[in-house]
């Protein structure tokens, strides 16, 4: 195995270009919860996809975005810049449709980057007609000098072969550092509450507050299923209500939409119960953030 690949390969953009959808993607399986709200994704979050002549371990991170008030959003930043010091190779995602400040400040960001940055221009299926992608290629090229320029869409899955096949001659010589049948360094206690958390997301939208985390205090597995206990912290009681929702309908929503899908990834039964608790001012206390599970890098 001496010709065999292995290393880490971060997945790098600002806030809500597709990040999430290219690494569940590629990986064929959903490893990081996904949503049209910005900053959906708080962790860093390790895809290891195995192949015969290849290990990738893609590092999922937090978009990297300018306003970094509290605690929690200058977390997000640290994580996603303690990937690119710890990376073989970038994947420097940008939307086809939308050039802004903030990726020019992501590319900033990458300047002193001693590895390879091959720049993914992800929603191509949105431009029509093809012209406008030999322009989007042509003014990503006079950005910076890339690796490569590789057009995808995460979320038809078009031209993510050619991906593939273009990131293993950046990576080192190496034997595959986790085990074949590893996908992720997530346990399931932390997958359940990104999910709930997604459900969340997607049922409040624009009333989802920002202030909001989900901490799986139980999580138990027997022959009868699995049995999951969580609690979804949110800042304020005003906020509370808005998650329980009129008579706890929202929550209840919340909880089913989960458990199937939980269900269905698991391939077992499963019992969730969810409470709602208030932790004022959580997310601009380090502490806080550190008891509930945030990590700093």
């Amino acid at each position: 195995m001496s010709d065999y690949r292995c290393g880490l390969v971060a997945v790098i953009g600002r806030p809500n270009v597709g990040k999430s959808t290219l690494v569940n993607a590629v990986m064929g399986r959903k490893v990081s919860i996904v949503t049209a709200k910005p900053q959906t994704t708080r962790h860093r979050i390790l895809a290891v996809f195995t192949g015969e002549k290849a290990q990738i371990i893609f590092v999922d991170t937090p978009g990297l975005h300018r306003k970094a008030g509290k605690a929690m959003n200058r977390l997000m930043n640290r994580t996603a810049a303690h990937a690119l010091a710890d990376a073989d190779a970038v994947l420097f995602v940008s939307d086809a449709t939308r050039w802004t400040e903030e990726d020019d400040d992501v590319l900033k960001r990458l300047q002193k980057i001693g590895v390879p940055v091959v720049a993914v221009i992800n929603k191509i299926d949105r431009l029509q007609p093809r012209e406008k992608l030999l322009e989007a290629i042509a003014q990503m090229a006079a950005r910076r000098d890339f690796a490569e320029i590789i057009p995808v869409s995460a979320l038809r899955q078009d031209n993510l072969d050619d991906l593939m096949a273009a990131l293993p001659k950046y990576l080192p010589e190496s034997p595959p550092l986790f085990p074949e049948d590893m996908h992720t360094d997530r346990s399931r206690e932390f997958h359940a509450a990104e999910v709930i958390r997604e459900k969340l997301t997607l049922m409040l939208h624009q009333e989802l507050p920002y202030g909001l985390t989900v901490q799986v205090e139980r999580y138990l597995e027997d022959d009868k299923g699995v049995s999951i206990n969580a609690i979804i912290w949110v800042e304020r009681d005003s906020q509370k209500g808005i998650v329980v929702g009129k008579g706890g309908a929202v929550l209840k929503r919340v909880g089913r939409s989960a458990r199937l899908e939980l269900k269905e990834q698991l391939g077992q039964s499963v019992h969730l119960e969810l409470w709602v608790k208030v932790k004022s001012n959580w997310a601009d206390s380090e502490q806080d953030l550190a008891n509930l599970g945030y990590e700093s890098p």
